[in-house]
């Protein structure tokens, strides 16, 4: 029996293509004290430098995104009082249009 035509191989070469899909490889350029003191780091926490590094990412980017400065929305004064409508309202739409055209 061939090696090619088994459901085995099919089933792996599905699983490798997913994985692919799944994650990314990127190179990295760290300074190598960085990438060293990283990996003893990792070594000491019983996981892999891939692990440690993502965890690190994820780490600074939810700390960043709580604590992200909000940046205030504008606001609009109508020129006539009163003029504020509901959008889904498309009669009212109109008929401001029509009185501003």
């Amino acid at each position: 029996m061939s090696l090619r035509a088994t459901p085995w191989r099919q089933v792996m070469q599905t699983s490798v293509y997913w994985s692919m899909l799944i994650c990314m490889r990127t190179t990295l350029n760290l300074p190598d004290a960085l990438a060293q003191a990283a990996k003893q780091r990792a070594a000491a926490d019983g996981i892999t430098l891939t692990s440690f590094i993502e965890e690190a990412l994820r780490d600074r980017l939810d700390k960043e995104g709580l604590h992200a400065a909000r940046v205030p929305l504008p606001t609009f004064t109508p020129k006539t009082p009163g003029a504020l409508i509901d959008l889904d309202d498309k009669d009212a739409l109109w008929d401001i249009l029509d009185r501003s055209a």
